[in-house]
């Protein structure tokens, strides 16, 4: 087990070095000075002795591979550069931000599970029946809707409308949650309920649960016992996907609720152009989604023989 680890890390580093080249290169190349635009947006005209002397304090009047050189060895120590914009230390800005982001993840990937689960389940055991049908066209419908969509239908009648709800973040944390949870958890439990259903259908109609109702079994022990275990490795694909995304992805519901998250950190710095933020943000989804595969293949692992097996012999 360790080395199946070790050597999955060791597959994994090339992978985070390349990310993080690749965005260093992409912000250089993209267009625009950041010290220049800097000071554009501050409304005051600024020598041109000034904007190289800023850059020369920020390094970037350097070649680029020194500047990648120096900010790749400065974030292995554990500085990841002072923001442009705001003068403070990235990497305790973008930990400071980081608590709000975890928290909506952590609820919308909890909603989603306790209702795409039982939902998906449900649904293959009724399956091709009116309530199937009525089951698959709402997540259709709600799989179709982008989040922005989602986010202003739900503002528009739960906070607007009905005054239930508020429309932007305030000091209620626990109000100001739900509609920025509901948000990312519709498209969500559209689409897993879906892929729930496929996956237990696939196992409702193979050998075993036929030989299994042929013997009296009941089909609730059937689902219980065999259906929804043999199911898990899928469910869990989806749920590791959903974690891994929701982590690096909640950037346009975070700026539309003003839910002040790592996400809504990168939009503002991506404006501002901002790069050192950028990079952090950049480097926060590469870990996260490396993360999440690693751990979803531990899981295969311990849940998939054949895993164990193949991992064994290429040990």
């Amino acid at each position: 087990m360790g080395k199946y680890i070790v050597k999955r890390l060791l597959h994994l580093i090339p992978i985070l070095l390349g990310i993080t080249f690749l965005s260093f290169a992409l912000m250089r190349a993209a267009g625009g000075d950041a010290v220049t635009y800097l000071y554009d947006n501050t409304g005051t005209a600024v020598s041109q002795e000034i904007i190289d002397k800023t850059k020369a304090q920020y390094g970037l009047d350097r070649p680029f591979l020194v500047q990648y050189g120096n900010w790749l060895f400065n974030m292995l120590r554990g500085d990841m550069g002072e923001s442009y914009v705001s003068h403070k230390d990235v990497l305790e800005t973008f930990l400071s931000k980081l608590p709000a982001t975890l928290l909506l993840t952590l609820s919308s990937i909890l909603l989603t599970i306790a209702v795409s689960i039982p939902l998906g389940v449900f649904t293959a055991v009724k399956h091709n029946g009116w309530i199937d049908y009525v089951i698959r066209f709402f997540c259709f419908t709600g799989n179709s809707m982008p989040n922005f969509f989602v986010a202003l239908v739900l503002m528009y009648f739960l906070s607007i409308r009905l005054g239930w709800l508020p429309v932007i973040t305030n000091e209620n944390k626990a109000v100001s949650l739900i509609l920025p949870t509901l948000t990312l958890a519709i498209s969500m439990t559209s689409k897993y309920t879906r892929q729930v259903r496929a996956a237990v259908l696939e196992e409702l109609n193979k050998d075993y649960v036929a030989g299994a109702k042929a013997r009296g079994v009941r089909q609730s022990v059937i689902l219980r016992k065999s259906v929804i275990k043999s199911s898990m490795l899928t469910i869990i694909t989806l749920l590791a996907l959903s974690i891994g995304s929701l982590l690096g992805g909640t950037a346009i519901v975070e700026n539309i609720f003003m839910w002040d998250g790592v996400g809504k950190l990168a939009v503002d710095a991506i404006n501002m152009r901002d790069y050192p933020v950028i990079q952090a943000y950049v480097v926060w989804m590469a870990v996260i989604y490396v993360a999440v595969n690693l751990i979803t293949d531990l899981f295969y692992y311990y849940l998939d023989p054949r895993v164990r097996l193949g991992g064994d012999r290429c040990e």
